[in-house]
């Protein structure tokens, strides 16, 4: 209750550097989504074309079993982009937002060139690298310019960004995909390149690094060596394991939606472009819970905490995950009920916003991009087994459903190691 005469509290207002360097983040995540959102739309007809032209029979199986190593190599790419991180440490973050936006988009672009499988095997380890630099980059950002009052919403705000990149996506394979094919869906992935200008000419870096550096400019090796030191070891490897949980069910669980509706809807009778059409409205579905599951997580994590709203939605994911490929999948006349579950995955898939926000809690400046580039790359190899693993669990299966029900499992493992995490409620951000 607001006393009279006592004048209500308000939030501390953004200046135009903030604005600017919000909306340059939001929106290389939201075109980051869109690129890596891009190859799950097409995996089959691009599969369905490049795999007779590499030797092989572009059987349901070998599409879901190649279709799982490309994924595997796009993930060991973007593990390798932890690389970002201590650049950005040192030379600072906005000049290392704007170099892995080009980098991701020019061999987004170049995907949509590629005659066979092993050439855009390639190009997918050097879209992962590029990629899996850009939220880092553009967390750390929002995390030291935005006020103490207001960048916790600010770190949900700036993740709905990637699932905007969903809906860009859908559309665009609704309209591009669906009518002129694959190729011109990886094309089209190299628009992102065009915000490097707006980038690069109105937005300065943010002042808590400026400060921080002009005290001290730590040296790449340096800022990723803190990580290991006594204060933030633990940090680094409990935070390492619970975003290794949550890469899992990503990519056991939404990454493969495209494809279980797709083949959900031509078991049922719908030709290859309604198909394609229905992957669109599933992957719009998916978007439309996560950006609601987003804006939810830093109140829920204001309100519960940071462990308990992270449990929250790995259970949460985990019973969608289980339920809609290891049941829904195979039943007749699936689809109403899959897309219902897929609104429920993706609310329980937001539990990465809340790494956006509790992540820049957890480490200083002097190393924060480095902490945050390595927690959200490390567990991107394990995940490179994992996918291994699903792929040739699909193939031996002979479909995905029950292979990608089985990796809701890792959730149990992600409750087990939450209550090493630290609880940053209510602290400000390090120094």
């Amino acid at each position: 209750m607001v006393v009279a005469g006592t004048p209500a509290q308000t939030k501390t207002p953004l200046n135009s550097n903030q604005i600017k360097g919000f909306w340059a983040a939001w929106g290389g995540w939201c075109l980051d989504g869109m690129d890596a959102f891009i190859y799950a739309l097409v995996l089959v007809p691009a599969l369905t074309e490049l795999l007779p032209n590499s030797g092989i029979e572009p059987t349901p199986a070998n599409i879901g079993y190649y279709g799982s190593i490309l994924f595997a190599l796009f993930l060991f790419g973007w593990g390798l982009s932890m690389a970002w991180g201590p650049i950005a440490d040192r030379f600072g973050r906005v000049k290392a937002l704007a170099a892995t936006i080009i980098f991701y988009s020019v061999f987004t672009l170049a995907c949509g060139l590629v005659t066979n499988i092993w050439q855009l095997a390639v190009l997918r380890v050097l879209c992962g690298f590029g990629l899996g630099g850009e939220q880092p980059m553009g967390g750390t950002f929002v995390a030291e310019e935005w006020p103490e009052d207001r960048r916790k919403m600010g770190a949900g705000y700036m993740h709905t960004g990637y699932y905007f990149g969903f809906f860009l996506a859908a559309i665009a394979n609704y309209f591009i995909g669906a009518n002129y094919g694959w190729r011109w869906m990886f094309i089209l992935g190299g628009a992102p390149a065009l915000l490097v200008f707006w980038i690069r000419s109105g937005v300065r870096e943010p002042e808590a690094w400026k400060s921080r550096v002009q005290v001290e400019r730590p040296s790449m090796l340096s800022a990723f060596n803190a990580l290991f030191t006594e204060r933030f070891r633990r940090n680094t490897i409990v935070s390492s394991l619970l975003f290794t949980v949550s890469i899992i069910g990503l990519w056991g669980g939404s990454i493969y939606v495209p494809t279980a509706v797709t083949q959900i809807a031509r078991r049922e009778g719908f030709d290859v472009a309604d198909a394609a059409r229905l992957a669109s409205y599933g992957s719009m579905v998916l978007s439309t819970g996560t950006i609601i599951g987003c804006l939810l997580a830093p109140i829920l994590a204001e309100r519960w905490g940071r462990r308990p709203t992270m449990a929250s939605y790995f259970v949460f994911m985990g019973i969608a995950v289980a339920v809609a490929f290891g049941m829904v999948f195979y039943m007749p006349n699936a689809l109403v009920p899959f897309f219902v579950l897929i609104f429920l995955l993706g609310l329980g898939g937001a539990n990465f916003a809340l790494y956006t926000l509790w992540l820049p809690e957890q480490f200083s400046t002097t190393s924060r991009a480095s902490a945050i580039a390595f927690v959200s790359s490390i567990g991107r190899f394990a995940g490179v087994a994992m996918v291994f693993i699903l792929g040739a669990g699909i193939a031996s299966y002979g479909s995905l459903g029950v292979p990608v029900a089985i990796t809701a499992l890792v959730f149990l493992l992600g409750l087990i190691v939450l209550p090493f995490a630290p609880e940053t409620k209510g602290k400000p951000l390090p120094a």
